[in-house]
């Protein structure tokens, strides 16, 4: 029997609304708790600088490779079969992080969460859209960015205040355990609630293509991880060279597919190429900076978790500031110009940050932090609100479900990058202060380079209307 979705919506669309943003937050939950527990992981497993890069990077690296399937499974399985699928997988996966004995058994558990969450993620959208009638769903759209924006701003305070209260011996594991409640109550909701549809708008899957992207996506991050360790050897530079060639073979891949995992036609548009460039880099920095900072913190500060949790707080409060105000600003003077502003900010914050971090060898107090960490946050915020519109306008109404699925993936994989690189910047240093200062540097470095490829970018974005049908 299929529950019948009329125009006027389900009769608790409202419910299955909240069912989607709590999925939503466990996700980005996930993606920043974890670098407040970072430092307590390797005290007790006894962790090394490069499993620590693992454990963070792999769920954002397994997110990223399995939102290139993640949205097309829905279309073809159904999307409630495939968030039930998702948030099981997740539930379990965080089950199993939570009670690992070892680092290599929470690796693994790591990528397996960021699989399931590749599942659970991209069907969100997809059942909003079905459950409401098209003229709520601007109303409905405008409850994301406030629900997201307080769960960037609790993150690191609910994993420091997790940490501090060692209520499970290794004071890390309940940063994941907590996921476990939730899952459980999220996924029984989820039965009862989701509506039942065969609406599937794709017939087949491109698992050879999601072979190649995967493949080429480790041969580019695993060395870049472990070469330190093991002193870039040649192997490494081979890799990472593999890693782009496949990087080459996916896109005359999908080229020739019939019904490809990448509508390829996308990166004809040279605003979009530059997007998800510009994308990429930003997050990479962001993300990769925010674990330097948390491990000079703890590590090298000795600040406790709910210490370094409220000294990264300006960091969130300056996006909620700013976001607010970014929508009519880029209305006003359009997408691009808005987006650059948004980098500038940023850059100065990163500077700030590097600067006071080398010139202090002594102890840096939470205020000493609090203007660049608002500054950068006050970046961000006009930069997310308009980054995916932005980068949006440059392809056709056609390739938007593509397009915008693939810039998902390129943030999240630039996430991974950016722990990758910059956190290997930061353990090849010489004492914790020229540590952060160097991974800092080395932000302010990629969205310098954004910045230099940001006026191929469209200068109006997307009406938030086109992107919501």
């Amino acid at each position: 029997m299929t529950t019948a979705v009329t125009n006027t919506g389900h009769a608790k669309r409202w419910l299955i609304l909240a069912l989607v943003l709590t999925a939503e937050c466990m996700d980005l939950l996930d993606g920043t708790v974890v670098n407040v527990a970072a430092p307590n992981i390797h005290n007790t497993l006894g962790t090394s600088a490069t499993g620590l890069q693992w454990i963070i990077s792999g769920y954002p690296l397994a997110l990223a490779v399995g939102l290139l399937v993640g949205g097309r499974l829905g279309d073809i399985a159904g999307r409630r079969k495939m968030f039930l699928t998702g948030i099981t997988g997740f539930t379990l996966a965080s089950a199993v992080c939570g009670v690992a004995p070892d680092s290599s058994v929470l690796i693994i558990a790591r990528l397996l969460q960021g699989f399931a969450g590749a599942l659970l993620i991209p069907q969100g959208f997809g059942l909003i859209r079905t459950s409401f009638p098209a003229e709520e769903l601007p109303k409905v759209f405008g409850f994301f960015g406030p629900v997201m924006g307080t769960a960037a701003m609790i993150g690191p305070i609910l994993g420091g205040g997790l940490v501090s209260a060692h209520i499970l011996g290794d004071a890390w594991r309940p940063v994941f355990l907590v996921n476990v409640p939730i899952g459980l109550i999220g996924g029984i909701a989820a039965a009862r609630l989701l509506p039942k549809t065969q609406d599937c708008h794709a017939k087949t899957l491109d698992l050879q293509g999601a072979l190649i992207a995967t493949l080429a996506s480790a041969a580019v991050i695993y060395p870049l991880i472990q070469g330190r360790q093991l002193g870039w050897p040649v192997w490494t530079y081979i890799s990472i060279a593999a890693g782009a060639l496949l990087f080459v073979g996916f896109a005359a891949w999908i080229t020739r597919r019939k019904d490809p995992l990448i509508e390829p036609a996308i990166f004809s548009h040279r605003g979009y190429s530059a997007g998800t460039l510009i994308l990429m880099l930003y997050f990479g920095a962001m993300v990769g900076s925010q674990l330097a900072l948390t491990l000079f913190l703890q590590i090298g500060q000795r600040f406790s978790a709910i210490h370094a949790g409220l000294t990264i707080l300006p960091f969130p409060l300056g996006t909620a500031v700013t976001a607010p105000l970014a929508a009519g600003l880029m209305q006003r003077y359009g997408g691009r110009v808005l987006l650059q502003i948004g980098s500038l900010v940023t850059i100065a914050g990163y500077v700030a940050l590097a600067l006071i971090a080398r010139a202090s060898h002594g102890q840096i107090s939470t205020w000493g932090f609090a203007g660049p960490l608002l500054t950068e946050g006050l970046g961000m915020g006009f930069f997310v609100v308009c980054a995916f519109n932005t980068i949006l306008a440059a392809v056709r109404d056609t390739e938007l479900g593509s397009a915008s699925g693939t810039l998902n993936a390129i943030q999240q994989f630039g996430a991974a990058l950016g722990v990758a690189v910059l956190g290997t910047v930061f353990f090849s240093a010489q004492g914790f202060h020229p540590a952060l200062s160097q991974a800092v540097w080395w932000a302010a470095g990629a969205l310098v380079i954004g910045l230099a490829v940001s006026p191929l970018l469209p200068r109006d974005a997307r009406p938030e209307e086109d992107l919501l049908v």
